[in-house]
């Protein structure tokens, strides 16, 4: 595809530490921010080329000559898609959810939050959509979505339950995957949802502010690269192009939550000065940054417990396959520093027995991630930081296969981020095997 060469800055860090923002900003800074817990950050005047990315494939392949994969493992990972399915349809309420009246406790996020039971759905809506398969539960799953996500009040409703962007992010995905055409008229009322509730210069951010085109749980909660990259997912799973003012909004958030420090298009960050410049990405760079594989170590989520002056952030899998899956979206190319940095990253720590820098936290939410995040390099073969090449497809099937249990679903023993639920470890693994059964657009 052509490329389109598109100027925006970028906004990233300059030497020396982020300043607190003032309290005063035109327009006025929206009352639900707390001005101390924003940083301000010079920009740079750097711009980058933009490309459109390639257009999403909302089906699994029909044979295993569009994989590629051999026919033998093509056999298995369908069957193994079949009985997950299965399993969803027995585990699903008679309106047609999953995690209905579930309770979730979601980062940072006190009340518990009750709307999940929505965003789980459209999850497990997507994949069976995305399955091709028509079986009753599906159509169900999308009953209930349109129902709960479809009128002002009921919206309201869900920004108001604290996970706004992580529920309606969740359904614009699951209605791009659906070929229903009274659905989609929802779909664009969804992605015009998520692109207000952006933190951007509607709630008097300046666009060197480290909040800025970042999403977090809520309007009212400070930005994250977890839900950042669930709202890129639904731009992107919605046709929304690369240059699209919001991508590239949210773009900026991205680049600051990588752990890089070289060239230009340098984040110099405290937490980054001070540490590797691997390449990775950490959970959030707002407030200053915090990092949950900074926590595993027993360095503090925020780095607090290191020694003073020494204070950095641990990238992680999850976190580092979102980021560089986001950049994609964003239409930056294989060339761009910051996307090579990231690709080196997941050379030097390839996996698919752990979330690297967290064990077994998370493990089906990064398998998830992973599995787009390859699909979006269009690659099917990845030559690891110690030269050993590796079909990813393949030994993504093989390692989830290896985890199905014997009545079709998946759970997780490490129960953090409800993967001990084994209706959403099970979505998650279906929609990452899906992603590796996916017709493929390889460029080796």
């Amino acid at each position: 595809m052509p490329s389109v060469e598109i100027l925006f800055a970028s906004f990233v860090f300059v030497l020396g530490a982020p300043q607190p923002i003032a309290a005063s900003l035109t327009p006025p800074l929206d009352s639900r921010v707390d001005p101390s817990k924003i940083t301000r950050v010079p920009p740079s005047t750097a711009a980058a080329s933009i490309r459109p990315c390639a257009k999403v494939e909302p089906r699994i392949a029909v044979g295993a000559e569009l994989v590629p994969l051999d026919s033998d493992t093509f056999a298995r990972a369908t069957a193994a898609l079949d009985r997950g399915l299965a399993y969803l349809a027995t585990t699903q309420s008679p309106r047609g959810a999953w995690f209905e009246g579930t309770e979730v406790e979601a980062t940072d996020m006190e009340p518990k939050a009750r709307a999940s039971a929505i965003a789980v759905t459209a999850l497990g809506a997507k994949a069976f959509a995305q399955s091709g398969r028509t079986e009753d539960a599906g159509n169900k799953a999308f009953s209930y979505i349109a129902f709960h996500a479809s009128t002002d009040a009921q919206r309201k409703a869900i920004d108001e339950g604290g996970l706004g962007t992580y529920v309606m992010s969740a359904v614009g995905s699951a209605l791009a995957a659906s070929n229903a055409p009274e659905l989609q008229m929802e779909l664009v009322e969804t992605i015009a949802w998520l692109k207000a509730a952006q933190w951007d210069e509607g709630e008097g951010l300046e666009s060197n502010t480290d909040w800025y085109g970042g999403a977090g749980y809520g309007n009212r909660k400070r930005p994250d690269l977890s839900n950042t990259q669930m709202m890129l997912d639904a731009l992107h799973d919605a046709q929304v192009s690369s240059d699209d003012p919001a991508i590239q909004k949210a773009l900026a958030f991205v680049a600051r939550a990588q752990n890089y420090k070289g060239g230009e298009h340098a984040t110099n960050a405290d937490w980054i000065d001070k540490g590797s410049g691997d390449g990775g990405f950490v959970y959030s760079p707002a407030n200053g940054g915090e990092s949950f594989a900074s926590e595993a170590s027993g360095e503090g989520r925020f780095g607090e417990k290191m020694p003073i002056g020494t204070r950095s952030l641990r990238s992680y899998g999850s976190m580092t396959y979102a980021g560089f899956k986001s950049l994609l979206y964003a239409g930056l190319s294989t060339e761009d520093p910051r996307v090579q940095a990231a690709f080196e990253w997941i050379r030097a720590h390839w996996t698919f027995t752990e979330n690297p820098g967290l064990g077994q936290q998370g493990y089906f939410y990064y398998l998830h991630a992973m599995s787009r995040a390859l699909t979006a390099c269009s690659q099917t073969q990845i030559t690891d930081a110690k030269n050993q090449k590796h079909e990813w497809r393949r030994e993504l099937i093989d390692a989830l296969l290896t985890r199905q249990r014997e009545d079709g679903s998946w759970k997780n023993d490490e129960t953090r981020w409800e993967e001990g639920k084994p209706d959403l470890a099970t979505i998650y693994a279906l929609l990452a095997l899906e992603e590796a059964l996916k017709p493929s657009r390889a460029v080796e």
